[in-house]
């Protein structure tokens, strides 16, 4: 089916249609993979795994096998939202006592003590064995083929191992044998290999083989990860290895091989938040995931039908709500297996109202969260000390370096829908090449999501043995009129809730298409504190892209506003499919030049 072309001055690019599927990735070769086991005979969910290990492979700077992962579905068998959990929790021996006896007052930014149990595998077997069709064999194959035969390095890549060369070869030998193939960075477009990598994986398939049927060889694959090679290896490096980190200083992880033993993905239902005709769905408050809603909830109030997307009126109002739900973010947000965090109050609307009432003319430049009698913790604010603050700058993505090398981490997304009308939007992260040594067995390395924790007593983010940190992770899927309509998302750590509402409200009220949603200019506020070390924040600076007209930016600064001009598409990577009827649309963002979309 041709492409529908739908003119508008903010892109160049069509949207994607068709009526068998569409996918859309961060990475070309990851949409060529989801999309080739959609042309098998497989699912929306046989091409999400094949989609995410893939990504593993080419996208190594942005997440790994050591990371996490929330996934937002919609089953059309069940006919509902469903949401998978793949943020792993704290190890036992994650203790805010233990921590500050290293003398530490944050969890550090890279390196094992900030490892969290690995998400990513079973989350990923749970997808397959509950949801999908195909063999395991049959989505690792990609992933496999790539990291053994190689793939086109990204600029990003080259760029990211270009920035932490000096970190490989002074503290970290065992990611220079792999990221520094013959002593150098690889260049640009040169083919990579991670022949360790597609060894773990072809080991996992080797000793899940046996008896029964493709659930039981799951279910094998998912304790050879967690009870068998991978999690004695894990542990076995984090006993034995001291660490360089953003600490300054050498630490061995907490990370054990009981711990993964004793976690599981889980199935939840979806926080939801009715908007007009639009019913959106988010992960949990473990998620920052219903910021979005709490910005949704504020917004309701104002009228936005009509308002010039690119103008004064509707972006302050965006930063604005921003701003106030971000700041309940710091506030209440955490694992609710720890603690009550009021989630209903914070989305209704006597609460909201009032909330509202504190979005002015003028740009605020304090951090304002609200009160719920009894609920929770103290906000501590830490003030970048220059231009930018070290890490973050630009919204680029997830800061997991500092002081040993500035470096922008990131993170992946896509979003798949089938023929039968499946749906699945997922943002996997963490266990990016910068985090911590690749552990040489394995051919990856750990995640560091524990740095979202506070050491701070009584906080509902306060770090604890079996909590899941509140991670910046956060797909989302909307229904309209009741139906399955809608899947989005973005990398982009603290910013990836302020892209995906931008994309949301240009849609439902400017009437424009995916692509040009994702197209048209964009910016973010670091307003609040960011969820990586350090933790700083930059009270109201604002960062547009340059297309934002200039008009607009002078009355931005009038109203009070900082602003900071970035490059004309620097903002976000979102990716988006929508299903209406037979018909399937899929777009993806040109900044970077790696996403793609695609369909039939």
């Amino acid at each position: 089916m041709a492409p529908v072309i739908n003119p508008n001055p903010f892109t160049t690019r069509p949207e994607i249609e068709g009526t068998f599927g569409v996918v859309a990735t961060t990475h070309w070769i990851a949409t060529a993979v989801g999309m080739s086991i959609l042309e098998k005979g497989g699912n929306a969910f046989d091409a999400a795994v094949a989609t995410a290990f893939t990504l593993q492979v080419v996208e190594p700077h942005l997440n790994g096998p050591g990371g996490d992962v929330p996934v937002i579905l919609y089953d059309v068998r069940k006919g509902r939202a469903e949401v998978i959990c793949g943020q792993g929790p704290a190890p036992a021996g994650a203790t805010i006592a233990r921590f500050k006896a290293l003398g530490l007052d944050m969890v550090p930014g890279t390196g094992l003590l900030a490892a969290c149990v690995p998400g990513m595998f079973d989350s990923w077997m749970m997808l397959l064995r509950d949801y999908g069709t195909m063999r395991l064999a049959e989505v690792l194959a990609p992933a496999i083929f790539y990291a053994a035969e190689g793939h086109p390095l990204v600029e990003r890549a080259n760029a990211t191992i270009q920035t932490v060369e000096g970190l490989f070869r002074d503290h970290w030998p065992t990611s220079a044998a792999v990221y520094l193939p013959g002593g150098k960075v690889p260049e640009t477009g040169s083919l990579f290999t991670n022949k360790a990598l597609a060894e773990t994986y072809e080991r996992v398939l080797r000793e899940c083989a046996g008896p029964g049927n493709r659930e039981a060889e799951i279910e094998r694959a998912r304790r050879v990860w967690s009870q068998g090679f991978v999690a004695e290896a894990i542990e076995r490096f984090c006993r034995t290895q001291d660490i360089m980190d953003t600490s300054g200083e050498r630490h061995r992880g907490v990370l054990t091989g009981q711990d993964m033993a004793k976690w599981q993905a889980s199935i939840e239902a979806p926080l939801t938040y009715d908007y007009g005709r639009y019913t959106v769905c988010k992960a949990g408050v473990w998620s920052q995931g219903p910021v979005l809603l709490q910005q949704l909830a504020l917004l309701k109030g104002f009228a936005l039908d009509g308002l010039d997307i690119t103008g004064p009126d509707f972006i302050h109002l965006l930063v604005e709500c921003s701003k106030l739900a971000f700041a309940d973010r710091e506030k209440f947000y955490g694992d609710p297996k720890f603690a009550d965090i009021p989630i209903g109050t914070l989305l209704s609307e006597p609460y909201n109202i009032e909330r509202r009432k504190l979005v002015g003319e003028t740009a605020s430049m304090e951090l304002r969260p609200g009160v719920v009698e009894g609920r929770g913790g103290a906000v501590k604010m830490r003030t970048a000390d220059g231009a930018r603050a070290a890490v973050g700058a630009m919204g680029a993505g997830e800061p997991t370096v500092g002081r040993l090398g500035e470096v922008n981490g990131d993170t992946v997304h896509f979003d798949i829908i089938d023929r039968a009308g499946n749906m699945v939007t997922s943002t996997p992260s963490g266990g990016w090449l910068q985090s911590s040594p690749v552990i040489p067995e394995l051919g990856f390395c750990l995640g560091t999501r524990a740095q979202m924790f506070w050491l701070e007593d009584n906080h509902p983010a306060a770090l604890a043995p079996g909590k899941r940190p509140r991670t910046t992770l956060t797909p989302t899927m909307a229904l309209r009129d009741g139906e399955p309509y809608l899947v989005w998302g973005s990398p982009g750590g603290d910013q990836q809730d302020q892209w995906i509402a931008q994309f949301f409200l240009r849609h439902v009220h400017a009437g424009l298409n995916l692509q040009e949603s994702i197209d048209a200019p964009a910016w973010h506020s670091e307003h609040f504190p960011i969820s990586f070390w350090p933790r700083t924040a930059r009270p109201g600076v604002l960062v547009v892209e340059s297309r934002v007209p200039k008009e607009t930016r002078n009355e931005l600064e009038r109203r009070g506003h900082i602003v900071e001009v970035g490059p004309a598409w620097s903002e976000g990577r979102l990716t988006a499919a929508s299903r209406v009827g037979k018909r399937r649309r899929a777009a993806a963002n040109p900044r970077g030049m790696q996403a793609y979309a695609a369909g039939r």
